[in-house]
């Protein structure tokens, strides 16, 4: 196994509060009947969920994606997720703590 999947496996293990609590919706087809994956190797990137079939990512972000040098490399990684066909959308954590009924409502309008 290769580095990147290494490294999937352990962020599967060890996923913060917010991608946990996500998760407990995406898994097991819950929206619309689509499959999603968890900490999910695309290129030299690990996302947080994918839905391959409908060519969706979603990342979820915490308070350091408002630094600069995070901000560069998010707007570097969706670039590139893009060129491969990939559309991203992003919640903060506070999305998922606050409202996730919400959030969960704007990935159906999507997925629709």
């Amino acid at each position: 196994m290769d580095e990147i999947h290494i490294k999937a496996r352990q962020l599967r293990n060890n996923m913060t509060p917010q991608e946990k609590k996500l998760w407990y919706y995406l898994r097991n087809n819950q929206i619309n009947n689509c499959r999603f994956r968890r900490q999910y190797p695309i290129g030299n990137f690990i996302v947080d969920f994918v839905c391959r079939s409908k060519n969706l990512v979603i990342e979820i972000d915490g308070g350091q994606h408002n630094e600069q040098q995070s901000i560069n490399y998010d707007n570097e990684r969706t670039k590139y997720l893009k060129s491969r066909g990939f559309n991203v959308i992003r919640f903060w954590n506070s999305d998922i703590d606050e409202n996730i009924e919400e959030v969960v409502n704007k990935i159906i309008e999507y997925l629709k």
